[in-house]
């Protein structure tokens, strides 16, 4: 997974985590381990990423939400049984925190293989990415991740409006 370049809510004057990050820093730092966990295909990795109460709710493009801890990592386990390739370049990456709830937004350029992509080929897309996290005892933990299909320019945005 490859971050591009991100902007913060704190600054330099951002309060330091351990070892000198910010809390942004570590925000961003568990945004990139659920990237990781979904390039991996790694259920126990996306399972120690997500927060388990209150529900959590994952909304992939094109789809509907899917709410709740049990029903959403049966979703991930489907989704890694099928994808047997996706690499994510996050570009246009902020963070805010705000307490004890921040969130990530990003453009998650995805390429892959598998259903929808041509025989012994990959497929190539966009999509925007809200992804909500909150403070937990043991760190950050992803609460919500919606992501948007992103319509590719060339008249059809104009069309439609």
């Amino acid at each position: 997974m490859t971050d591009g370049p991100r902007q913060g809510a704190g600054g330099d004057s951002a309060p330091k985590g351990p070892g000198g990050a910010t809390v942004e820093d570590v925000v961003l730092s568990a945004n990139t381990a659920f990237y990781n966990a979904f390039e991996a295909g790694d259920l126990d990795l996306m399972a120690a990423v997500w927060l388990p109460e209150p529900d959590p709710v994952c909304v992939h493009p094109g789809n509907a939400a899917i709410s709740g801890y049990s029903e959403m990592m049966r979703a991930w386990a489907m989704i890694f049984a099928n994808t047997p390739y996706i690499q994510f370049f996050l570009t246009d990456v902020q963070v805010r925190v705000d307490e004890d709830v921040a969130y990530v937004t990003c453009t998650e350029n995805v390429l892959s293989s598998g259903e929808g992509a041509p025989e012994d080929g990959f497929a190539g897309g966009k999509a925007f990415a809200t992804n909500v996290f909150r403070r937990t005892s043991s760190g950050w933990r992803l609460w919500i991740h919606h992501a948007s299909p992103v319509l590719s320019s060339g008249g059809r945005q104009e069309e439609a409006e």
